[in-house]
């Protein structure tokens, strides 16, 4: 069983504008010990689909379908005290901006400090030596020192190594890296996404890697998810997602990446802006913007189609090119021409 099973997934925020579907129909599973990462533009529905996991949602949003399971147990409806259980001790998240999620009137330690005892039964120094260790196996220098300082005496990569500290102070099962390297310079990035590869393997827990870098994906997943307009357009393996992208907006997004090989030529961004969420197509939701658009990608949203053994994929064109095969695979046993 895995440990962690998202099915059907549904959230959406409700506006005096409207209602606004931010994830749509989200399904995937996690094993122990693996790394999913979930990639998209800005509004894909990424970080709603962490924090629907996590349910620490805004009071505008709510699930209003679908299923979460970690280890079984069911965790949509749940009791508050069953979440507060699951919320940093099985499941910790890493949130986008260190400064904005330290409180800057408390001390580093103070901090560590409450959060190993709210979800422990140590004491107070049982927790700040636990508070100790932790920056320890971040590698942050002078450890003790940086106890006592406030979030502003840090630099942004201490601050995240801080971040990292406090989520794995309690060894969750679950790690979920919101876009973790985001304020940060390219060469504390590196030094983060390091750090991270090296306490998943020692550590042994799974991590949900949420970022708009191709590049982190490709360093540290094990599978991929690629987002789009809050649902999931391809799935597949870090290496079925960049050798045989199968979707027609994951191959843009391949297109933007600079490489070697560009020889000074400009790169081809995806043109167009991102769907409104508040007026979604009838179609597929990247057609405005693909460059390959059929008229029945206009009217019809494309079935979920397996193109490889772990790769699934959401376009027409997929369809079009098995049709054209007469081999047609669609996932749950349909077939769909």
């Amino acid at each position: 069983m895995a440990l962690l099973e998202v099915k059907d997934l549904h959230t959406s925020f409700f506006t005096d504008a409207g209602e606004v579907k931010a994830v749509d129909g989200v399904s995937f599973e996690l094993d122990r010990g693996k790394v999913l990462g979930i990639v998209g533009e800005s509004g894909s529905g990424k970080s709603v689909t962490a924090y629907s996991i996590m349910q620490i949602l805004a009071p505008t949003g709510k699930i209003v379908g679908g299923s979460v399971k970690l280890d079984g147990t069911e965790l949509v409806g749940a009791d508050e005290n069953i979440l507060r259980k699951v919320r940093g001790n099985r499941i910790s998240i890493i949130f986008q901006d260190p400064m904005t999620s330290l409180n800057p009137t408390y001390t580093i330690g103070h901090q560590l400090v409450e959060a190993i005892r709210l979800h422990t039964d140590r004491n107070r120094k049982q927790a700040w030596d636990r508070a100790l260790e932790m920056l320890q196996l971040v590698n942050v220098n002078e450890p003790r020192r940086r106890l006592k300082q406030y979030p502003f005496e840090l630099s942004g990569g201490m601050r995240q190594r801080v971040m990292i500290a406090m989520a794995l102070a309690c060894e969750p099962d679950i790690l979920i890296a919101d876009e973790p390297t985001t304020a940060l310079d390219v060469t504390i990035q590196a030094q983060i996404l390091e750090l991270m590869q090296d306490l998943q393997k020692k550590l042994g827990m799974a991590i949900i890697m949420i970022t708009h870098d191709l590049g982190v994906v490709a360093q540290l997943c094990d599978e991929v998810i690629v987002m789009y307009a809050g649902s999931i357009c391809e799935r597949g393996t870090a290496d079925e997602i960049f050798y045989t992208p199968a979707h027609e907006y994951t191959k843009g997004l391949m297109r933007s990446i600079p490489r070697d090989e560009n020889n000074g030529q400009r790169l081809q961004p995806i043109t167009g802006t991102p769907i409104d969420l508040l007026n979604m197509p009838k179609g597929c939701p990247f057609a405005p913007r693909c460059d390959h658009a059929m008229k029945v990608c206009l009217t019809e949203r494309a079935p979920r189609m397996q193109v490889g053994e772990a790769h699934f994929s959401s376009c027409w064109m997929n369809v079009k090119d098995a049709a054209d095969r007469g081999e047609i695979t669609v996932e749950g046993g349909q077939d769909h021409v």
